[in-house]
């Protein structure tokens, strides 16, 4: 009689019930540890360990329970993507539904539940702080970051898993990604001053911003080393906003009527600028060039297209799930920090 070869059987199921994590890690020859690693989506697994524990999963058709799991590592497999801005400003604002975008695609294929939260005001503050210290989610992931938000300040006391989009200050304390906006902005004047501008507005972002902030040195850089800095008329301030972008412009035209480009901080407030420039009869390019940032959908639909400095924005909303997912996986690791680049694209405007 002929005999087959057979791989060993692992312990048996008892009562004909579900598999449990036991048999899995009989089955697979590995420890009880090694298959929770697996499960939770660890990168500290061998790529021969993990074969092993998936295939056992498999074949026993295990299916982790969820409660048990929750009860003994304290995991929601919940994350918050937190934005403390209106759904006004989220709907008009394409760098938001990009962000959103990008998170969404690195978390398709985890058990990742994702929750939007909106925060508006001081109660809705108050509010998401109480949630949060709960631990009620298993990380965040934080967009449209102000200097005097408390909120990253309560993720660092509480040792949450967080990743900002942007950062505070040069010197935060938290993981984050971001990209080059000094070097984009500078990019952008160069450009300019190529093209024989002398005088170049900017309008900026709100300056309690880091990303504001990085611009509007970018700016100052690239005119001080062509030696045109310090004419602080040519700089209007605004809010990331069309109407930010239309009330700065008319402005820059009221002190400065002779400007001959403009660098906006954003697509959507350069939106706002080329109406004001065409209200003022001042054609684009030939009188005023004008270059924006993001290259959002936004920058292909103006009249004419807009310039922009490029920043991978959808690329930034994966970067940052990922490194968030592990955080939360690996307890203790280092926070991390990554700047993308950022490239300009050149349209009609300049």
């Amino acid at each position: 009689m002929s005999h087959a070869a057979q791989r060993p059987a692992g312990p048996a199921v008892r009562g004909g019930g579900r598999p449990t994590l036991e048999a899995v890690a009989a089955l697979a020859g590995v420890g009880r540890g090694t298959v929770s690693r697996v499960i939770n989506g660890s990168p500290r697994v061998s790529d021969r360990a993990r074969e092993a524990v998936e295939q056992a999963i498999a074949e026993l058709g295990y299916v982790p329970n969820r409660a048990a799991r929750t009860l003994v590592t304290s995991r929601t497999d919940s994350i918050a993507l937190v934005i403390p801005e209106t759904e006004t400003r989220l709907s008009s604002e394409p760098f938001f539904n990009d962000i959103i975008r990008g998170v969404s695609a690195e978390l398709a294929d985890t058990d990742m539940q994702l929750l939007l939260i909106l925060v508006r005001t001081d109660k809705e503050r108050d509010r998401l702080a109480t949630y949060l210290a709960a631990h009620r989610v298993d990380g965040v992931l934080m967009v449209s970051v102000h200097e005097d938000d408390p909120i990253p300040g309560l993720l660092e006391r509480i040792d949450m898993p967080s990743v900002l989009v942007g950062r505070r200050s040069e010197l935060e304390p938290l993981s984050y990604v971001d990209a080059d906006n000094a070097g984009g902005a500078r990019m952008a004047v160069r450009h300019l001053l190529r093209r024989g501008c002398t005088r170049i507005a900017t309008v900026t972002g709100p300056l309690d911003m880091e990303p504001a902030r990085a611009r509007l040195a970018g700016y100052r850089r690239a005119l001080e080393e062509a030696g045109l800095g310090g004419d602080e008329g040519l700089v209007g301030r605004a809010d990331f906003t069309e109407s930010g972008g239309r009330e700065a412009m008319r402005g820059l035209l009221g002190r400065r009527p002779d400007l001959d480009a403009v660098f906006c901080a954003s697509d959507v407030m350069a939106a706002g600028a080329l109406q004001v420039l065409r209200e003022a009869g001042r054609r684009v390019p030939e009188d005023v060039a004008v270059i924006g940032f993001d290259d959002s959908i936004i920058a292909r639909h103006t009249d004419p297209p807009l310039t922009s400095v490029r920043q991978p924005i959808e690329e930034m909303g994966r970067t940052m799930a990922r490194l968030l997912l592990e955080e939360v996986s690996e307890e203790g690791r280092a926070r991390r920090q990554v700047v993308l680049a950022t490239e300009l694209v050149v349209r009609a405007s300049a």
